[in-house]
């Protein structure tokens, strides 16, 4: 049986984004929304799901998909791969400026 990985980039609107198992531990993939925005989906090591806006807020750059994923506290994020900023990606708030954040966007499985 295969699971199918949804996204929802608006109230009540979900989205196929890919099979789950093609998302490899570590490393992100980028969806692109109806609207035109991207989201970046994350797998982490233990198997748990994450996706948030794809722009990096600094630079503008639709990268954030192709970040280094970590943890510190216990708190998985990804850092941006040009000026390397972390973003929590289970609330979106850039570790290293509390002034900024990023889209989250809930994900399911079917």
């Amino acid at each position: 049986m295969t699971t199918t990985l949804e996204l929802s980039p608006a109230a009540d609107s979900w989205m196929t984004v890919c099979e789950e198992s093609r998302l490899t531990p570590g490393r992100g993939v980028a969806a692109l929304l109806p609207d035109g925005r991207q989201a970046a989906v994350f797998r982490d090591r233990a198997g748990r799901t994450y996706a948030i806006d794809n722009r990096d807020p600094f630079t503008g750059a639709q990268v954030l998909s192709r970040g280094l994923v970590g943890s510190v506290d216990g708190r998985p994020f990804v850092a941006s791969p040009l000026l390397k900023q972390r973003f929590d990606l289970e609330t979106g708030r850039c570790l290293d400026d509390d002034e900024v954040a990023v889209a989250v966007y809930p994900l399911r499985s079917i």
